[in-house]
């Protein structure tokens, strides 16, 4: 599988219970943050733990593929922009994101965006059946359904696409549920979604 975005677009916080686990209030409209190109990685590849931080933690998540250009786009249209579903793994320095006050730099490394194993087209899965799950070591860690989103996928487009344009081949990660924790070195973590399959990931020292 090979995507190549313009962006990363992640939502943060789209899972009551995360939002919660976090100390955070829970959002009113989508919390958007930007994760760089340079930050993919595929299924199989390393996720690098790097020097500076202490903390690095797993965040299995629902991933779109965009199809074609948008702006402006309405809830009510969203599959029309949506070419495939993925795995990802949201990595994240929690101490330099909390030591920052915002994600850049926690969510930016490296590494830091792992997805997979493969792209399935959106008439191919019906999001109401899925659950994430979040594996470490064998060991479930998050498990819930897609339908626990706080926003939607139509609500995630329409609202990015009032002041982004969505390019095809752009990946959004639709936030996280809870359960998230940190790995160490050594680890593997596995983050599966039903009929997508499995994204795995050894974790090294940088």
């Amino acid at each position: 599988m090979t995507i190549h975005p313009s962006k990363i677009v992640c939502v943060g916080r789209n899972y009551v219970d995360h939002a919660k686990e976090l100390g955070n209030a829970v959002p009113t409209e989508p919390l958007i943050f930007l994760k760089p190109p340079s930050s993919l990685i595929r299924t199989g590849e390393a996720i690098v733990y790097p020097s500076i931080s202490q903390s690095v933690h797993f965040e299995g998540e629902l991933g779109i593929i965009v199809s074609k250009r948008g702006r402006h786009v309405k809830a009510a249209d969203f599959l029309d922009y949506i070419h495939g579903y993925t795995c990802v793994n949201d990595v994240t320095a929690r101490d330099l994101q909390k030591k920052d006050g915002q994600f850049t730099r926690g969510k930016g490394f490296d590494t830091f965006c792992a997805v997979g194993p493969r792209i399935v087209p959106r008439d191919e899965l019906d999001l109401s059946q899925l659950r994430v799950r979040t594996r470490l070591n064998g060991i479930v860690k998050q498990d819930a359904p897609v339908t626990d989103m706080i926003f939607s996928p139509g609500v995630i487009i329409e609202f990015v696409t009032q002041f982004m344009t969505l390019e095809p081949g752009d990946l959004i990660a639709t936030g996280t549920p809870s359960g998230v924790g940190p790995m160490l070195p050594g680890d593997v973590v596995e983050v599966e979604i039903d009929g997508i399959g499995t994204l795995r990931n050894p974790v090294i020292r940088g």
